[in-house]
């Protein structure tokens, strides 16, 4: 994968997920520990922080001197991006094979990963606000509204809570719309999960909708024909519109 990246003519900001490393410890995934799965995926991808993969790799804001550098920030066509590092499997917490609660070593991971996103949500909508983008785009594996889930559990889900509610905050005091990219549940989906009336704002506590975030979820897993082609527009009130491009062979 790492080759297929650097082949990239353009910089490529990579958004790590759960195959890559949290869910290892299941045997058919080689029966691995996480955590060393991790630090692999941060010492291969991530050789020189706070820049991009690709051919021509571009600067970024990244979250190094929190031992965290797959988080990154960056502004492009006066929209604020932000890459966080959140994964399926209830963010990491989900027990690892052989377990019935998540591991001290575990769950110290998923704090300090959380405080970190946590963080640079609040740091990407700050700089936006400074500069005046006409929107906000937050790029994430975990699926955190999976709409494929008939009766979510929470506690399938409570390690998002608090990403989810700083979200909801930001987003409710940004003046522009708000993106929310993800995959992990693999069918495309586009709504609005944080609005008025939503039953995610009630299952994650928040108290302030956020009637101006989309989410939208990518195509993934198997049988897929197609990708997501963003245009950004600063001059429409959207400013984001996209569309499903079909493979060619």
């Amino acid at each position: 994968m790492k080759t297929q990246f650097d082949r990239f003519a353009d910089p490529l900001v990579y958004t790590v997920g759960d195959n890559e490393w949290t869910d290892c410890h299941r045997a058919n995934n080689g029966a691995y520990n996480p955590l060393e799965r991790l630090a692999k995926i941060r010492q291969l991808f991530f050789p020189q922080p706070g820049r991009t993969l690709g051919q021509h790799p571009a600067k970024v804001q990244s979250q190094v001197a929190q031992g965290i550098p797959e988080d990154v920030r960056f502004s492009r066509g006066e929209v604020a991006f932000a890459a966080l590092h959140i994964v399926g499997s209830n963010n990491s917490m989900a027990p690892w094979t052989g377990k019935s609660a998540p591991t001290p070593e575990q769950t110290a991971e998923v704090l300090n990963r959380t405080s970190a996103v946590m963080q640079s949500i609040r740091d990407t909508f700050a700089q936006a606000r400074s500069d005046r983008d006409k929107a906000v785009v937050l790029l994430t594996q975990a699926d955190m509204f999976d709409p494929t889930v008939t009766n979510p559990s929470f506690a399938d889900y409570y390690a998002f809570q608090p990403i989810v509610q700083e979200i909801a905050r930001e987003a409710a005091n940004f003046r522009g719309p708000v993106y929310l990219f993800n995959g992990d549940s693999h069918v495309y989906n586009s709504d609005k999960p944080l609005a008025a009336g939503s039953l995610w704002t009630k299952f994650y506590g928040v108290t302030t909708p956020a009637g101006n975030l989309s989410r939208i979820t990518v195509d993934g897993s198997t049988g897929d024909n197609d990708y997501l082609r963003v245009t950004i527009n600063p001059r429409t009130p959207a400013v984001l519109s996209w569309t499903r491009v079909p493979f060619t062979s």
